[in-house]
Order: C-alpha cells, then sequence, then structure tokens
C-alpha cells in the first residue's frame, strides 16, 4: 500500500529522500486537474518566482514551467525538481484546446516524454466530480499523488476528510493543502520525492508504462462517477462529532441553498446581476474622483516645480510640458481602473463569478455562446488580451471564435481614461453620478454591440458543433479584503507598467511634432500652428471632419492606435495644459477643450463631435496587442485582419453618422 500524508506528517511511510539520484535526464511532475481547483496557487507556492509560461509546441495555448524552491528542500544539495502547470481538464479525452496540451504534455511531450510523476489536484468541495480525472491518471498506468485543496472551506463547515481512507481507496499518497497558507505544500514535496524514489529503485521505465486511454462510454463515466460518489461521501467526516454539529451543517446548507434559490432565480437572480454590474461600473466613477483629485493635484504641482526651476530651459519644458503632461493626463485615472480591478476579483473570490455565468448562459445561447462565454467577456473589461486567452478553455470552435470576435468590443481599461475625459466633458458642472450613469451606459452598450456583431457574424461562420455547458459552482466565501487589494494592486501595477512606455514614447513624438521647428517662437499658439504636427494634421484633417474633429484630434485618434490611453496624453500635449498655473491639469485639458475652436469658427468639442470620439472608441480596435493574440488564438490571419479593418472602419462609419444625425437634427 502506498503512503499518504496529512497536515506535515507521513501516514504509514517516513519522509525520506532518495538515497540516490533519480535519474540524469530532467526529472518532470506534472499538475493536472479541473479549472478552478487551485492547481495553479499549488504551483505557485512550490515553484516562486522560479517559473516561467511558454507556449506549447504545435498550439496557442500557453503552460508553465517551474523548479521547486530552495526553501521547500530538506538541505541545499537537493535536487530541484521540474513543475509543469497544465491547463485545466475535465478528463484525459479531449474536448478543448486546453484539454488537448494537457493530455499530450502528459503523455508525449516533445521536449520531456511522458510526465515521471502526476499530481493530480482536486477540490474537497467537488470531490467527487474532480477525482474522475485522477481514475483517468491512474488507469493510464501514471504514478500519481493525489493534492486535496479547499480544506479550509470544508472546515469553515465544520467538515474534514479522513485521507487514510481515500489513500487506501486509491491506492495513491494522499496529501491536504491549503492554498491560502500554504501549509502541506512541503509534505506534497516529500511525498513525490518518496514516489520518484519508487520510480528509479524499481527500474521503472515511465514512458513504456503509460498509455492513453481510449475514450470513455458513457456508460463507463456513469459507473466510475459512482464509485467516487460514494467514496467522497465514505471519506467526508464532520469534525470533533460534537452534539448539534449535524444541525450547524445542516443549517450551513440550507443558508446556500437558499441564497441560491434568490441568486439563481431567473428572474431576480438576473437582477440582482444587472444591478451588481450596474454598481460596479458606476463607482468606477464616483468613488474614485477623491483619488483622482489628488493624484491630479499632486502631479500638476510638480509639472509646476520643473517649470519654475528653469522656465527658458527647453528641457525643463519639455519634462513639464511632454511627460509629466502626457503621464498625469493617464495616472490620474489608475484610481478607477484600480476599482474596476477590486470589483472583478470581489465577483470571482466570493463564487459569485461562476454563478453569475450561469445566469447568462441562456441569453447567451441566443446568439450563438454559452455561460464558458462569460468570464472572457467580463474580463474583456479589464484588458482584451488576457480575456482572449481565457477563451481557450471553450469547447466549441465556433463559440471560441464569436467570443473572440466580441470580447474587444468590450469597454477595457485602456478606453477608461478616454471616456472619463470625455464625459468630464460633457458633465463638467454636473453631479458626479450622472458621469457615473452615463459610463454604465456606454458599457451596457459595449455588450449590445457586441451582440449584434456576433449574430451578424455567426450567421457567415459555417461551423456546425453541438455543445454543452457544465460549470461547478464553489462555495460562498467571504473574500480576503487583504488579498482582494494586493491582486488588484499587482494587476493596475501591470497596466501602468505595460502602457507607461507607450505613452513616454509617444508624449515625446507629440511633444517634438508641437513644439518644432519653431521652438523659439514665445507666442505659443503660434508655435503649434506652425508646427510638423500642425502640417501633418491638415493633411489628414479633411478624414476627421466629417466626425467633427480637426487635425488636433486626429493626431490624437493615430497616436491612439499604439495605445488607447495615447490619446488623452496627445491632447495634453497638443493643448499645452501646463499654460495655467492656477487650475489643476486635469481642469486645465477640459478648458482648453471647451475653448478650442474648429477651423470655421465654431466650438470644437461639441455634444456631437464627443458622442462622436466614445462612440469611435467604442469599436475601433486600437490595440496592436489583441490584433496579435487575436492572430495566436484564433490561429486564422485573416480572421484577425477581418476584426480589426471590420471594427475600425465601422467605427468610423458609425462615429460619423452619429455626429452628422445629431447636426442635422440641430444638437451641435
Amino acid at each position: 500500500m502506498r503512503t499518504s500524508v496529512t497536515d506535515g506528517a507521513l501516514l504509514g511511510g517516513s519522509a525520506s529522500r532518495p538515497s540516490s539520484p533519480i535519474g540524469t535526464e530532467a526529472i518532470v511532475v506534472a499538475l493536472v486537474g479541473s479549472p478552478n481547483c487551485g492547481k495553479t496557487t499549488l504551483f505557485n507556492w512550490l515553484t516562486g518566482a522560479r517559473s516561467k509560461t511558454v507556449n506549447y509546441p504545435g498550439s496557442t495555448v500557453d503552460y508553465s514551467v517551474g523548479q521547486t524552491h530552495p526553501r521547500l528542500h530538506a538541505s541545499e544539495t537537493e535536487e530541484s525538481i521540474t513543475i509543469m502547470d497544465t491547463p485545466g481538464t475535465y478528463s484525459l479525452d479531449p474536448k478543448s484546446p486546453d484539454e488537448k496540451v494537457t493530455s499530450e504534455a502528459i503523455f508525449v511531450h516533445p521536449t520531456f516524454g511522458a510526465a515521471r510523476l502526476v499530481i493530480s489536484v482536486v477540490d474537497a468541495t467537488h470531490l467527487s466530480r474532480h477525482l474522475l480525472v485522477t481514475k483517468q491518471l491512474i488507469k493510464a498506468g501514471f504514478h500519481v499523488v493525489l493534492a486535496v485543496t479547499m480544506r479550509d472551506l470544508l472546515r469553515e463547515h465544520d467538515e474534514d476528510l479522513d485521507v487514510a481512507v481515500l489513500s487506501r481507496e486509491l491506492g495513491v499518497p494522499v496529501v491536504l493543502i491549503d492554498g491560502r497558507l500554504g501549509s502541506g505544500v512541503k509534505e506534497l514535496l516529500a511525498a513525490a520525492r518518496v514516489e520518484l524514489g519508487r520510480i528509479a529503485s524499481g527500474g521503472i521505465n515511465q514512458k513504456s508504462a503509460v498509455r492513453q486511454l481510449s475514450p470513455w462510454s458513457e456508460e463507463e463515466i456513469e459507473t466510475v462517477l459512482r464509485e467516487v460518489i460514494r467514496l467522497s461521501d465514505r471519506v467526508r467526516v464532520a469534525l470533533d462529532k460534537r452534539p448539534g454539529d449535524s444541525e450547524e451543517l445542516k443549517t450551513a446548507r440550507s443558508r446556500t441553498r437558499s441564497l441560491d434559490r434568490v441568486l439563481l432565480h431567473p428572474l431576480w437572480g438576473l437582477t440582482i446581476f444587472l444591478g451588481l454590474m450596474a454598481t460596479l461600473f458606476s463607482s468606477i466613477f464616483w468613488l474614485a474622483q477623491p483619488m483622482m483629485d489628488f493624484v491630479d493635484r499632486s502631479l500638476s504641482g510638480l509639472a509646476d516645480l520643473v517649470l519654475a526651476w528653469a522656465p527658458e530651459s527647453l528641457l525643463a519644458q519639455f519634462v513639464s510640458g511632454g511627460v509629466i503632461a502626457s503621464a498625469s493626463s493617464v495616472l490620474v485615472f489608475v484610481p478607477q481602473i484600480f476599482i474596476l480591478f477590486v470589483g472583478i476579483i470581489l465577483l470571482e473570490d466570493s463564487g459569485y463569478l461562476a454563478r453569475s455565468a450561469t445566469l447568462v448562459d441562456k441569453p447567451l445561447s441566443l446568439l450563438g455562446l454559452g455561460g464558458r462565454s462569460f468570464v472572457p467577456l467580463l474580463s474583456g473589461y479589464a484588458c482584451a488580451v488576457p480575456a482572449m486567452m481565457a477563451a481557450r478553455t471553450i469547447n466549441s470552435r465556433r463559440e471560441r471564435l464569436l467570443t473572440l470576435l466580441m470580447i474587444p468590443l468590450m469597454s477595457c481599461s485602456a478606453r477608461l481614461p478616454v471616456f472619463a475625459l470625455l464625459l468630464s466633458f460633457l458633465f463638467h458642472a454636473d453631479a458626479a453620478w450622472k458621469g457615473g450613469v452615463a459610463l454604465t451606459g456606454i458599457y451596457i452598450l459595449s455588450l449590445v454591440l457586441g451582440a449584434i456583431a456576433v449574430v451578424v457574424v455567426g450567421r457567415f461562420l459555417k461551423i456546425d458543433e453541438r455543445t454543452f455547458f457544465m460549470l461547478e459552482l464553489p462555495v460562498y466565501r467571504r473574500p480576503r479584503l487583504s488579498l482582494v487589494l494586493r491582486q488588484a494592486f499587482w494587476r493596475t501595477r501591470s497596466y501602468v507598467w505595460r502602457a507607461g512606455p507607450a505613452i513616454f514614447f509617444f508624449a515625446l513624438i507629440v511633444w517634438v511634432a508641437t513644439t518644432f521647428p519653431n521652438y523659439q517662437l514665445e507666442d505659443k499658439s503660434e508655435r503649434l500652428k506652425t508646427s510638423y504636427a500642425a502640417e501633418v494634421g491638415q493633411m489628414i484633417e479633411p478624414v476627421f471632419t466629417p466626425m467633427g474633429g480637426d487635425w488636433r484630434t486626429g493626431v490624437g485618434l493615430i497616436s491612439a492606435f499604439a495605445a488607447r490611453e495615447v490619446f488623452v496624453s496627445s491632447l495634453a500635449v497638443v493643448f499645452q495644459v501646463t499654460d495655467d498655473d492656477e487650475e489643476s491639469m486635469q481642469q486645465t485639458l477640459l478648458s482648453k477643450m471647451h475653448d478650442a475652436k474648429a477651423p470655421d469658427g465654431l466650438p470644437l468639442f461639441t455634444l456631437a463631435s464627443v458622442l462622436g470620439l466614445i462612440v469611435f472608441f467604442m469599436i475601433a480596435l486600437q490595440c496592436l496587442s489583441t490584433f496579435i493574440v487575436a492572430i495566436r488564438e484564433s490561429g486564422n490571419l485573416k480572421f484577425a485582419l477581418l476584426q480589426l479593418l471590420g471594427f475600425n472602419i465601422a467605427g468610423y462609419v458609425l462615429a460619423v453618422i452619429v455626429v452628422q444625425g445629431l447636426r442635422a437634427l440641430g444638437v451641435a
């Protein structure tokens, strides 16, 4: 019988390491488990910072490989183990690109061959369903160590697992893991080394020992599921068996069922969902305002300080009016981006996000999508790049392509600074909640436009597939605020670091273009009119005039194709927002926009022209990274090119229709 491990102790064995090296080739241990089972968290505990993400050969799917962290080793001379974090899978009979990569990676990896050992990761709260993959791994001939995560959730409900029984019934070592605190990770690695030692000492050739399974029939799957359900019930025990424990457990389960009856109700559940979304997107606007004012005042003071230090210096003018002004125009919106990330993480960690997917499954099915498309689409409100990567879990190629099509139309965080500036212009003297309602309307409208695009393209996409939607509902839990804030901080930091270089580079270009060749002129407006930017802008101005712009907005729109946020920084540089020291940078930019005149002498920024800009930014695909990822994830250059050209042309045409239509109705 193999050993099992729990809470730092080996049951029926010891954690002694093999006395001899385990072969001369790389020792590869694969982590395999269903999505959302805690596998990636376990991988991070095992490897720390000693990991990297790589692309699996011949596919668009990424996976992670890393070395065990030295702090987990018993001694400085102990050999590292290569850990491979495979994509989540519900079965070894692959139905999606992610599942296919997992199957190939453990059976016939082009570099490692068959995995030396597999750590099967299962969620203690969904033990019966997750053990199906474990059974398949054992049946395929792999040496397996079972890692059971989410133990803390069981203990919150006064339950635990009898790992001795579980280990005896499966014939594999079992380790309980607490992903939040990392307990059990050292014991897991010890159990893995024991198994690797057995393989080495027994002269087992794992490559010839494993065999790919034939697809299981429905009858076989049902038989195995009945077995693991009975096993799951047997190994789950009540803690201490105190009087009243059973009643407490019944109460806890009853409370969960009661919540789900409301939150998953076809009518009330959808109403609550829409209310939560509206609250989230509205709070992005009004809740962040005090923090935005602080950032704006701080950077505005810094720009004034630099300019006062050497007012005649060309370098000081560049730093103040170019670098700081453009950076400020984006950094001032970082609080809003942070709040967006906090909201999404709270929905995810509380367990509500998965339930949202079940709520929208039926509405999405009317578009040819499914519940699995919900998480990628919601992620698109943060950034289209990881959202497209998240679409890999969708089994159906048709649904996956339609989801990839729709994601760029979700209003990502890069659009947020643009929308916030334009809405601040429209609601400059009004209550903050009006801007919040308008921003919510933009997010809803982006969803409607995406739905229209999916319906239209879906009629021409000749891929006929039968699909089904299955998603595990995690238990409700109270998110840990410290972890939520930490994750939101790192995601926001990643956004700033990603956008920063592009902002600086284009700020430099725009500042040079608006300052030279006549930089010596004291009249800044005359200097701007005779600049390189004015010459180029006047050449392209006829293109942007129908949508209510001139050469200045044209320069901003062209710059935005490198990064949408650059549109705001370009306007900040073009309108020289540091001229007025009595106002903050944001207020100065808004004042400049109110005073700006078109070539015909009429106001440049009006209700019609600003709405036209909003429509253009809602639809246009101005992100090179998204275009590149679309090629990879769709596996089709033609699809990505049609998406790029189609959205940009549609954005321009609809913006022109909005502007000219409103002007025809007498709306300036």
